[in-house]
């Protein structure tokens, strides 16, 4: 599982460093394009768990690649509206793929002084699918379900002299939106990640 999850990762590498090593840089303008990919480890709690300490981690391991792309930008403030996709393997607990989309605002340009800015994204209400049912989101009665809601809260950090490449940390979740999807009684999924995007 190891060796797999290894050859995923450097496989999920390879991609983006090619991507941003053919991509030219849009020095001019804004960029409206995002490729990147990002592992993420599950946790047991809410979305909020892993920011107030109280998340407890299990060796389940998310690696995913994702792409964006702005749909509209504010003409007054640094606020844009993106479409986000990711595709993804999960691997431990069990084997399963999903695949995600969610629309997604994008706050920019908060500034942590000279050399570092900060982006703040946040897509409440998109859809994920998963290619089975992972025994993490089933309930008291052993149910759960494929197609959920997909959230995720998410930070980048890039230079204001390289604003096209950007690291950034993500709560992804995966959930029946307080039992409205379903009412199976499972938390859905959880996962605290780190990633990498180049932007065009």
């Amino acid at each position: 599982m190891a060796c797999a999850i290894a050859r995923f990762a450097a496989l999920c590498g390879a991609i983006v460093f090619l991507a941003a090593s053919l991509i030219p840089s849009a020095a001019a303008q804004e960029p409206e394009w995002g490729v990147g990919a990002y592992i993420g480890k599950y946790y047991d709690t809410e979305p909020a768990g892993a920011l107030t300490g109280r998340a407890g981690f299990e060796d389940h391991y998310l690696l995913a690649l994702t792409g964006s792309k702005t749909l509209w930008r504010a003409d007054t403030l640094p606020l844009t509206l993106e479409l986000d996709g990711m595709v993804g393997w999960q691997e431990g607990k069990a084997s399963l793929s999903e695949i995600a989309l969610a629309p997604a605002l994008r706050w920019s340009g908060l500034s942590l002084g000279d050399s570092l800015r900060i982006d703040l994204r946040a897509a409440p209400l998109g859809i994920s699918y998963t290619s089975s049912v992972s025994p993490l989101e089933r309930g008291r009665n052993g149910q759960g379900s494929q197609t959920l809601n997909w959230l995720f809260l998410e930070a980048t950090f890039y230079r204001p002299s390289d604003k096209n490449n950007e690291l950034f940390v993500r709560l992804h979740h995966r959930c029946a939106i307080y039992d409205v999807l379903n009412d199976y009684g499972a938390n859905g999924e959880d996962f605290l990640s780190l990633g990498f995007r180049r932007r065009f």
